[in-house]
């Protein structure tokens, strides 16, 4: 058993190590099969896997030493993991991803029955493996065909006492080849008991030699009682068996696949020595395998995108270019691209798969992998038919949509939906920090979904943010977080009231109409205060529109937009003013009614934007304010913000 530890939020390019790609080499009377897997090599040293024949049967002691249960031997999976790991087996793989942040013992996902076990094959109970997030097994090299899938459970953890049952809920999803085939799974509940077992059987489809179960924990359930660390899915054993005759396989076939496995290899190690991999060149680090997503090759990406022609590029990412590709099965994908040179497109790059490959909604775009190879570093989304929110609204005109009012504002609810998961709803909770209308994505029936979360940071409840860091797209970014670093959650919602006023008027945050300077909030405010809010809406939409829903759209854009994050509503506040369900509060003033907000005016201009707390300088206030272009309130920290000329 290879194993290999990985973090990717400690992903480092370094010289000490070299890493090239090895292959599992599969072999059938048909067709040959190359599953390829990353590894961690010394600059003298080169871990060759032993080439594997198709499977039809894998059994796992999950969290358990190797033992034999009714002639079939289950193979051991003790190794305790780390936060984020990908390990190796005979003929599987496990990976898991997750630390227990509010427990002493953080890094121990192997769970031990307290009691003696009493049912039948106990041994395959007494140990389980636990994970606070996300824990995948893959079969892998197995014969295509129909399997059936057995997943052995038992709570071992939340133990009865005298009678009186664990008041511990473990809730957790199980997906088996991306389908969900056990959602809020209890294990306890489903055995009537702790320290029960249940077998839970389901069939499954293999149609390209690898087959993937996952267990999920959707944030449901106790996380503290009756102890810290106990949460999240726990599995005990999985069988696979194939619902078909296996192939036989003679003696010069596993010559023929010794062989092969042989050449291959050697062909391997030399393309790489002619690369100069073995002579210590700075590599990419492979912690990447610690998350679940597919490694593609470059060759793959290449045919994808017929060497990355120029008639495929479909647009710029957060950090490079985009360009449409084709799989060999027909599936059509985007590929993100970023040369490896760049220390800080090194950085999104593990953060986006980082972020989004933990993340699963309908209003996100969806990752299907990613390629670290040479100089390149490539990330492989589901391609969107219809391209950018930006570019269907006022892009060029020849690529602008007809879009009518209905869509619009299902476009809207679809973003504040994606944004209550990403804020409220996901297992980690995440502030984006740079939504607009580029990163908002439309599918081919005009659904919105949300991208590029190369810039995106984990919320952690209860943590005053104050980022050294400032990023995001001027227009968007909150007064409080663009200026002061002060980041919430309700920076994206801030974000989201300026996309949404985009939709609503179909134009740019900000730019010229008739030579004179515009900016859509201060449209909004001079709207409001007109008593003339309808004018705001797109020209292009005529009268075929609903206004009630209009002046609630824009109401909820303002308020979103409001220049205070007290005043702001949260997202799923938001999407429900946007449905109906809750009523739009009144109109709260803001005072930035300016082009654009004071914060943005005065560090355009130079001038230093400096907090005034009226208790700590007291009378110096007035001779600030003789310096001053600009006197605000901040409600939100209580302070005067003085844009002042002055050093």
């Amino acid at each position: 058993m290879h194993t290999n530890p990985r973090d990717p939020y400690q992903n480092r390019f370094r010289h000490s190590h070299t890493y090239i790609v090895l292959i599992d080499i599969c072999k059938c009377a048909n067709a040959k099969i190359l599953v390829s897997y990353p590894y961690q090599i010394g600059s003298e040293l080169v871990q060759l896997r032993t080439a594997t024949l198709e499977n039809s049967a894998i059994y796992i002691n999950c969290g358990g030493e190797e033992v034999t249960i009714n002639h079939k031997t289950y193979e051991q999976d003790s190794v305790n993991n780390g936060v984020s790991t990908f390990r190796l087996g005979t003929n599987w793989a496990v990976s898991s991803t997750g630390s227990f942040l509010d427990s002493s013992d953080k890094n121990n996902f192997i769970a031990t029955a307290k009691n003696k076990l009493s049912m039948p094959n106990f041994e395959l109970y007494k140990n389980a493996r636990i994970t606070p997030l996300s824990l995948t097994y893959f079969g892998l090299c197995l014969s295509n065909g129909n399997y059936s899938v057995k997943l052995h459970f038992s709570e071992i953890i939340f133990s009865d006492y005298n009678g009186h049952p664990s008041p511990g809920r473990r809730i957790f999803d199980v997906y088996i080849q991306g389908e969900l085939v056990l959602k809020d799974f209890n294990i306890r509940d489903e055995a009537n008991g702790s320290e029960k077992a249940i077998v839970k059987t389901f069939p499954a489809v293999v149609t390209r030699k690898t087959l993937e179960i996952r267990f999920h924990w959707a944030g449901r359930g106790t996380t503290t009682v009756p102890m810290s660390g106990s949460y999240g899915p726990l599995i005990s054993a999985i069988s696979v068996e194939s619902a078909f005759e296996p192939p036989s396989k003679s003696k010069w076939f596993l010559i023929g696949i010794t062989s092969a496995a042989i050449s291959a290899a050697i062909l391997l190690i030399f393309v790489a020595w002619k690369k100069g991999y073995f002579r210590c060149k700075e590599a990419i680090d492979t912690d990447l395998r610690g998350l679940e997503t597919v490694s593609f090759s470059l060759r793959q990406i290449l045919t994808a995108t017929s060497n990355f022609s120029s008639s495929n590029k479909i647009g710029e990412g957060g950090f490079g270019s985009v360009y449409k590709g084709r799989l060999p099965d027909g599936t059509v994908i985007a590929v993100k691209q970023l040369s490896a040179n760049s220390s800080q497109g090194n950085h999104e790059f593990i953060n986006e798969i980082g972020m989004i490959s933990a993340l699963q909604h309908p209003n996100l775009v969806k990752l299907y992998g990613c390629c670290v190879e040479g100089n390149q570093l490539l990330l492989v989304y589901e391609y969107m038919e219809n391209n950018s929110l930006a570019r269907a609204l006022y892009g060029p005109k020849q690529c602008q949509l007809k879009l009518d009012w209905s869509t619009r504002h299902k476009i809207c609810v679809g973003i504040a939906k994606g944004l209550t998961y990403l804020h409220e709803e996901s297992m980690i909770k995440i502030v984006h920090r740079d939504i607009k209308a580029t990163n908002v994505l439309l599918d081919i029936d005009l659904n919105p979904k949300i991208s590029d979360f190369g810039l995106a940071k984990l919320d952690e409840k209860g943590n005053t943010h104050i980022s050294t860091r400032i990023v995001g797209t001027i227009g968007y970014m909150a007064p409080e977080y663009a200026t002061r670093g002060y980041l919430t959650e309700k920076a994206d919602v801030y974000s989201f009231g300026i996309v949404t006023l985009e939709i609503i008027t179909g134009k740019y945050v900000s730019g010229y109409i008739n030579k004179e300077k515009y900016h859509l909030l201060d449209m909004a405010y001079a709207a409001k205060e007109e008593g003339d809010l309808l004018s705001l809406v797109d020209k292009r939409l005529g009268v075929e529109y609903d206004q009630d829903e209009a002046l609630g759209m824009i109401s909820v854009a303002i308020l979103c937009a409001h220049s205070s994050p007290l005043y702001r509503p949260s997202m799923s506040i938001a999407l429900k003013m946007l449905t109906g369900e809750t009523e739009i509060p009144d109109f709260v003033p803001d005072p930035y009614r300016f082009g654009e907000n004071p914060y943005e005016m005065a560090a355009s201009s130079g001038r230093n934007i400096q907090p005034f707390y009226i208790g700590k300088f007291g009378n110096d206030f007035r001779e600030w304010e003789s310096k001053t272009d600009c006197v605000s309130y901040d409600s939100e920290s209580h302070s005067y913000l003085l844009a002042s000329s002055a050093p």
